[in-house]
């Protein structure tokens, strides 16, 4: 037991875990889960075994044998079985493996998790705008940054979950106070909360990632109680300590650090492309709000990097603006670059709940009360993990061995036997981009690396055909 908690504690050993065969990745993400049963750990283990091999959410689906699906059942069943619980273990092995020496972007994001056409199935929580029904995850992805492009991108290893939250939201109360709001547990105190009263190891860098929904007063002043960097996406025109004025008003006056490009994907029916950008930067104090008790602290020095698009091409229908508070120095336009670049990585949360989604199938599963489906979750959300590491590699170290030595001989033969042998070998990227074919993938030369929904269609299949080789070898 001593062995396999200190074997697994680096980032690098971390990535290689997750790209496991299905047996060895479930006993080591999940077999030190405090269940108060040595059985029931073992039937997680199952469970998780047989969902990474079977992705798609249902269990019928990942379970063959009717007694083992009864026992799945009865686990999902158990009061004792909760979403914390199971999660755990990837979760300790994450922040274990974050007090390695190197830089670790600490992104955090929400998604719904819509289960509105379960009709039958209850307990579950109001999503979107008050109609839908189902679960909102609350993600903080830890990635560890190995390199950076001539652009000025990071490219990273994913290393795991540092912190995740699963619940059912309700309405507020109506008639409530602000004062009550403030002092009732709420959405927006899961942001940044990871980190209060942890701090990053000496030689080791956390920055905290997050969008709109974090630009509030308790994220940054955790970052900056903790030790730690941020880069915050800005939402309001903030007020500045001291009477200052506005900080909108302020980065207006501030000299242009000069021009750079970013990269956009495609959303909201706009088409991928690359912005031309110019950069202002200033350094602020930020003016602290009331809270009950009183009015808070100024946040001291605080850079805030305005982003804004020049020459946006025709028919674009809002170009880009982005407002970056961060702790990191902003004084350069090489400097500027590199905050950019880290805000950018925010997508790899987004590829994550994507492959919690449209990979794992989470939404699909027809468990019928709200208790039993997030013990169900925990298990697919660390699922998700294990397809995002082996995605990244194929981008970040394409020409790596990880995914040869992780996927073993039979599934390498079959795909083989599938496709040929490819000219330079069984690498990260084209171990990825076979297992997509099986799914569907074209892989034309303009077909850019594979979606989700291909990747893990192909990943069932293969699965599927690795089994069938075990019976015809027995």
């Amino acid at each position: 037991m001593l062995w396999h908690t200190s074997r697994f504690l680096t980032g690098r050993f971390m990535s290689l875990t997750t790209l496991q065969p299905p047996g060895p990745w479930a006993q080591k993400e999940f077999a030190f889960a405090e269940l108060g049963d040595p059985r029931r750990n073992k039937r997680l283990v199952n469970i998780a075994t047989k969902l990474a091999a079977n992705p798609g959410g249902t269990l019928p689906q990942a379970f063959s044998d009717w007694a083992e699906l009864k026992a799945a059942y009865r686990f999902f069943d158990n009061a004792v079985v909760d979403f914390a619980k199971v999660s755990q273990p990837h979760v300790k092995r994450t922040r274990l493996a974050c007090r390695e020496p190197g830089e670790y972007l600490m992104i955090e994001d929400s998604s719904n998790l819509d289960f509105s056409h379960h009709r039958r199935t209850r307990d579950l929580g109001v999503i979107g705008d008050g109609d839908g029904r189902g679960f909102e995850l609350h993600s903080t992805l830890a990635v560890r940054v190995e390199a950076w492009t001539l652009e000025q991108r990071p490219e990273g290893q994913v290393v795991g979950l540092f912190n995740q939250r699963c619940r059912r939201p309700q309405p507020a109360p109506e008639g409530e106070s602000r004062r009550e709001r403030l002092e009732r547990p709420r959405k927006s105190s899961w942001w940044a909360e990871a980190f209060r009263g942890l701090e990053p190891p000496e030689g080791c860098r956390w920055i905290y990632i997050a969008d709109r929904e974090s630009d509030f007063y308790e994220p940054i002043q955790t970052c900056q109680q903790a030790g730690m960097d941020f880069v915050i996406r800005g939402f309001q025109d903030r007020r500045l300590a001291e009477d200052a004025g506005r900080l909108q008003e302020v980065l207006a006056r501030a000299p242009v650090l000069g021009q750079s490009t970013v990269e956009l994907r495609s959303r909201g029916g706009e088409p991928a492309r690359t912005a031309i950008v110019e950069f202002r930067s200033v350094q602020v104090d930020l003016d602290g709000p009331w809270r009950p008790g009183g009015w808070q602290e100024p946040l001291r020095g605080v850079w805030a990097l305005e982003v804004r698009e020049v020459h946006a091409p025709e028919g674009v229908k809002e170009p880009l603006y982005w407002v970056l508070l961060t702790s990191l120095p902003c004084r350069a336009l090489a400097e500027a670059r590199r905050v950019v670049g880290r805000y950018g990585a925010r997508w790899w949360v987004e590829e994550y709940h994507k492959a919690v989604k449209s990979g794992a199938g989470v939404e699909d599963s027809q468990l019928e009360r709200g208790g039993r489906l997030e013990p169900l979750i925990a298990v697919l959300a660390v699922v998700a993990v294990r397809l995002l590491s082996t995605k990244m590699l194929a981008r970040s170290r394409p020409e790596g061995l990880e995914a040869k030595e992780s996927f073993g001989p039979e599934a390498l033969g079959i795909l083989e036997k599938k496709f040929g042998r490819p000219k330079a070998g069984w690498n990260n990227r084209n171990v990825l981009v076979a297992t997509a074919r099986l799914g569907g993938f074209l892989a034309r030369k303009h077909d850019g690396m594979p979606g989700w929904q291909t990747i893990w269609r192909g990943w069932h299949r293969l699965m599927w055909m690795c089994e069938g080789v075990d019976i015809l070898n027995e």
